[in-house]
This record gives C-alpha cells, structure tokens and sequence, in this order.
C-alpha cells in the first residue's frame, strides 16, 4: 500500500478554504491524504489530551507519523527539561499511547541534525535510542553526508537492517556535506519512509535570516519531478509492503498541491477518509 500525506495539517490552506475555526482542520485535512506527520511533538513532547483529541477527529484507518523530539535528536540548544535521557524517552513514549490504542502510528520519526555525523559514538547511540523505544515502529532520517558516502553507504544500510530501522529516503537538495543524496534502499520489508523537502540549493544552507525555515522548504516539484518518482516509489512497493511519502515543501503553499499530484499520477483513490465539507459556493 501506498501512503501519501504532508508534514503537519495547519498550513494547507488549499484543503480548507471555506473553514471558519482552526480547530477544525485536522478533520478536513483527512478527507484528502490517509497519514500525517505530527512535526509539533518535535518541539514539545505532546501531552496525551492532544493525541487522543487527533485520533478522535480522523477516521479509523488514519495514521500518524510523530517526529521525536529534539531532545532525543541532539537538537536541543542547552539541558534537556528532563531529569535523565530515560526519562525524556519515557515521556516521549507515554505520549504515543492514543495512537498505539487505536492502531494509528505508523512510525515514529527520528530525523538527525546536520551535525551528527558518522562516528562510533554516534553509531552506539542510535543502537541506544532503538533499545529504548522497544518494539515500536521507528525511521531514520540522516542529515549529514558521512553516513551514505560510497565506502559507508552499504554498511550504514546493514546497521540499519539489522536494528530494525525504517530508512527515511530524502529529496533534498544536494549542498554539501549538510545534505544525503536519495538511496533507494528499503531497509524493513514491512516499511519505507520518502520524504520530500525540495530542491531549493540556495536556500537549503541559508541560516542567516529570521525566517531562513520558509526559504529553505520553498520549493514546487514539476511534473516531470514527480513521474520520475513515480517510477521510484512503484519499485520501492516491491521491497517493502507499505510505503509511505510526505511532501515538506510547504513554505509556498505547495506541499498539498504536489501530494495531490502524485496520487493522480500513481492512481490512487484513497477509501475510508473523513467526510468531505461540500463547497457550495
């Protein structure tokens, strides 16, 4: 099965435009895309109120993918607010109970800084951080370009296969060492994480300005971008039963647009989402 949604269900306004609350966008959002990516819980471990409150407002086979957060990244500028790393991931894990209830996580998403690149100490951490989250579900998501240099791209991918990591293949733009180029390796044979955050080079390494977040995830795949993917993610259904992409490209209004796309191009009519408000003007 294919899975198509965007990262986050606030900033799409082309899937709400007759909407009077905010509250009420997560159900709107799934009546279009079957999976979200839940990028608050990056910034704060989400308490349990939220999480029961999404999966009440989307229908029975709507499913989350929670980005862990930063603490358990390496992101966090100073102290982590926990008494212990153990704590932190206890937390973190406490809070994804609504979804694992209701068979609604897909995957929790571990993406790494630019920073944490391929040494033994980083390596023994991650085998730390799939120890910690049990059994449940979760992707790895590089952003340094030691991990999947040409002497380490297959040993990375063997690490990954053999702790039971669900690779998170990127589209991004190609800047250095701040950035992985696109392996096409599934490394769990029940799932496969794509991600697409555009391929704006010039705003990719741009941290200089207030608002460098939105220059970097502006960005709008044309169609022959889109059918060349096409052709990937068939091959990738292949290896791995469920395949699940996310559009990131959203600082223009753009991701929803693309997503839609790509599902017209893989024909894919998604059954069982939520009911549609009708746009009677």
């Amino acid at each position: 099965m294919i899975y198509i949604g965007v990262t986050g269900w606030s900033d799409h306004e082309s899937l709400y435009p007759n909407l009077t609350s905010s509250r009420d966008k997560l159900t709107a959002y799934a009546g279009h895309f079957p999976i979200v990516e839940v990028d608050t819980a990056f910034y704060a471990v989400q308490p349990k109120r939220n999480a029961l409150k999404w999966v009440k407002e989307t229908p029975e086979g709507f499913q989350f993918i929670v980005k862990a957060y930063q603490g358990m990244t390496g992101h966090q500028r100073g102290e982590i607010p926990f008494a212990s790393k153990q704590e932190m991931f206890q937390a973190f894990k406490d809070s994804l109970e609504p979804y694992l209830e209701k068979n609604k996580l897909a995957m929790v998403l571990f993406q790494f800084p630019p920073w944490f690149d391929l040494r033994r100490e980083n390596v023994n951490y991650l085998r730390w951080c799939k120890k910690e989250m049990n059994d449940i579900p979760c992707a790895l998501e590089f952003r340094h370009q030691s991990w999947f240099t040409p002497y380490y791209r297959q040993q990375t991918l063997r690490f990954m296969k053999a702790e039971n990591w669900i690779h998170s293949i990127c589209d991004e733009p190609q800047s250095g060492e701040g950035s992985i180029p696109t392996i096409l390796q599934t490394t769990n044979p029940d799932k496969v994480l794509v991600r697409f955050h555009g391929r704006n080079v010039h705003g990719w390494q741009k941290r200089d300005t207030k608002n460098w977040r939105e220059v970097r995830y502006l960005y709008r795949y044309n169609q022959q971008e889109l059918q060349e993917w096409a052709a990937r993610i068939r091959t990738l259904a292949e290896t791995s039963k469920d395949v699940y992409l996310l559009f990131n490209n959203n600082s223009g209004g753009d991701a929803a647009d693309n997503a839609k796309q790509m599902m017209q191009l893989l024909h894919i009519e998604y059954k069982g989402l939520a009911p549609r408000q009708l746009d009677l003007f």
